[in-house]
């Protein structure tokens, strides 16, 4: 369906404020992709509103105009969640970044989408809190983002991931109706409609105000350093410690072609140049816990043939280590431009045979594969490293990129931890999920969106975008029976 993108800008503009809408063909090239660089789609109108009566207002427009549109934080997903495949609106959030409520007492703060991550605990430091999820782009990726993707990061090994956090969600729907999800409160007796949107990719509507929640500073931290002469090893040393009962607040694993390119871009040798793998462990809690639990795991670490251990207490120290691990993107893309990032998961008593699986996929497919992951909970991030421009290369990442997925799935695992479905990975959601599961999925989308106007395209696989859907539909209609052109089909 075309629409009267001329007449809607002007709409726009009547109804939000100066410079709120991005019409230029050459300001509209930043909002073309995501993280995901590898697939990208010019959007015809973009808007930066910066309160919830105004997104209410667009989405309005929308609504009565059958307008599509697509929820857009700070663009650091790494699906394809926050592009506009198809012809549709973007609606920025970025100029939403004010923090509306702090509630020390309750342990709670309340911000709009577009709060960066990392600027929430530097809001509240000074206190003694701090906001627990932390992804690897915290300095740059926001509060809405993350409640769009259920983003996980380093902690959420012992503090679990977005969904443990957010207390309760201001969200303005499809037909611009405001409403509020969750009570506020760790737990309650209603419906978790709550829960429903966090993760849902902007399927559902927007969330316009976020209540968090915040966690004490722990009284002692301390950061293991641990490297190995194999991948095997290190993901050895993660069983061992995981099954001793130890939960660290982090445990972080970086193959030896992700230690060199952080090396190099740190400009020193932080992490031993020769090892084959290191493991970062974060222990925190009170002050004898934690040493105690810096002594066991350790141990652990020797007994699953750790070369050497190095530990960090203080501030400065532990933030030097971390610095590797959240650089590591950055260091790999100075040596390979182009990289395609994904998200699988295992459980950790299958990480040493994946990991070698991968390996072999590496090889077998000529593509390097750097791997850094949270090791804790078995969310691997391999990342395949690429030249673009040579002939056919595009399709050898994506075929890589979907074994390594299948893999996963086939060692008990999922297709994503916390990078989300988008489009990248909606053809493989039906690796994972029967057709009565995805059926259930849509009734409850449908609930929110029935016209399916909010992020179109997403998740779901669809004759259009996936060949199985689209084999599905044609076997269908040779039986007699009676199907949308634009059906979705399990």
């Amino acid at each position: 369906m075309s629409h009267d993108w001329g007449a809607l800008e002007r709409e726009l503009r009547r109804l939000l404020p100066p410079r709120a809408v991005v019409a230029a063909r050459q300001e509209l090239l930043a909002y073309d992709c995501d993280g995901l660089t590898l697939n990208r789609h010019q959007p015809p109108l973009v808007v930066l509103p910066e309160t919830t009566e105004q997104v209410a207002a667009v989405l309005r427009l929308c609504h009565q105009r059958g307008v599509p549109f697509v929820a857009r934080g700070s663009g650091t997903g790494l699906s394809g969640g926050a592009v506009a495949e198809s012809e549709a609106l973007v609606i920025a959030t970025s100029r939403m970044r004010r923090v509306l409520e702090l509630d020390l007492d309750n342990r709670r703060v309340v911000v709009q989408p577009g709060v960066i991550n990392s600027w929430v605990t530097r809001a509240v430091a000074g206190d003694g809190f701090y906001y627990a999820p932390d992804p690897s782009s915290q300095v740059a990726c926001s509060i809405g983002g993350n409640v769009a993707e259920n983003s996980g990061g380093v902690h959420c090994l012992k503090y679990g991931v977005t969904s443990n956090h957010v207390l309760a969600l201001e969200v303005v729907l499809p037909d611009g109706t405001v409403t509020t999800l969750g009570s506020g409160l760790d737990e309650s007796s209603e419906l978790d409609l709550r829960g429903a949107f966090i993760g849902s990719e902007g399927t559902l509507g927007i969330a316009t105000a976020i209540t968090l929640r915040l966690l004490r500073a722990p009284q002692s931290v301390a950061v293991l350093l641990a490297d190995f002469s194999s991948m095997e090893a290190a993901g050895e040393a993660v069983r061992l410690v995981t099954a001793a009962g130890v939960l660290p607040a982090g445990m972080e694993m970086m193959d030896r072609m992700t230690i060199e390119a952080v090396d190099d871009y740190l400009g020193h040798d932080e992490y031993p140049r020769d090892a084959a793998a290191v493991l970062l462990i974060e222990l925190d809690g009170q002050q004898r816990e934690v040493a105690a639990a810096a002594e066991l795991a350790a141990g652990l670490c020797r007994q699953a043939g750790a070369r050497s251990l190095r530990q960090a207490w203080e501030e400065d120290e532990r933030a030097l280590l971390w610095k590797g691990r959240k650089s590591a993107i950055s260091a790999l893309g100075r040596r390979f431009p182009s990289y395609y990032l994904q998200d699988g998961v295992v459980p950790r008593s299958a990480l040493p045979r994946v990991l070698a699986a991968i390996d072999g996929l590496s090889q077998r497919h000529g593509l390097p594969v750097a791997n850094v992951f949270h090791a804790g909970d078995g969310n691997l991030h391999p990342l395949i490293l690429y030249r673009e421009g040579e002939p056919g290369m595009r399709e050898r990442v994506q075929e890589l990129g979907a074994d390594i997925l299948r893999l996963c799935v086939e060692a008990g695992g999922s297709i994503t931890g916390e990078h989300g479905v988008g489009s990248d990975k909606r053809c493989y959601l039906e690796w994972m999920y029967s057709p009565d599961d995805l059926a259930t999925m849509l009734l409850l989308r449908n609930a929110f969106d029935p016209l399916r106007r909010a992020n179109p395209l997403k998740i779901f696989p669809t004759p259009r975008s996936c060949a199985e859907s689209a084999r599905r539909v044609q076997v269908l209609r040779a039986e007699g029976v009676k199907l949308p052109e634009e059906a979705v089909v399990f």
